[in-house]
């Protein structure tokens, strides 16, 4: 069966936990100036959209994935992730094609992200590259980082 998706306002405290075990592995491999990964209360705001990817029966969570608003055309994928044990199935894909699709329905052109450089972060590099991102100059408010790895894509 097909997984569902929906927009989530992040009460269920079973999201807290996944975000959780988000930081704590962003943690483990990142020192912490270079942890951009935000915890429930800063994806609770107004410029973010957050969403979750569900079995049918929305007894597990699989994923996660939201996008930053950063001016009227550009937007940033913030919080993706997949459960540990459910990775390489497929379902960031389905996450990120689902991100890319809001993204354009609200008049986004360009969407932008940051992610790891180290090796623990390749299969994510890889699936951002496989879906037409490519590396870039560090946006926003980032700054250049031996421990990030900026990519971007036009839209639509």
């Amino acid at each position: 069966m097909k997984p569902a998706i929906r927009l989530d306002d992040l009460s269920d405290p079973r999201i807290a936990a996944f975000m959780e075990e988000h930081l704590v592995d962003m943690r483990r491999v990142s020192p912490p100036e270079s942890v951009h990964a935000l915890d429930v209360d800063r994806l609770r705001q107004p410029d973010i959209r957050f969403w979750t990817l569900w079995t049918t029966d929305s007894n597990e969570l699989l994923g996660t994935g939201a996008l930053k608003q950063l001016d009227a055309t550009h937007s940033e994928v913030k919080s993706m992730r997949t459960a540990t044990d459910r990775r390489g199935n497929g379902l960031g894909g389905l996450m990120l094609r689902h991100l890319m699709a809001q993204a354009q329905a609200v008049g986004i052109t360009r969407l932008s992200l940051e992610t790891g450089s180290q090796d623990f972060f390749a299969p994510a590099r890889a699936l951002y590259q496989r879906h037409g991102f490519v590396p870039c100059e560090p946006f926003a408010d980032y700054k250049p980082d031996p421990n990030s790895a900026f990519f971007t894509r036009t839209i639509g």
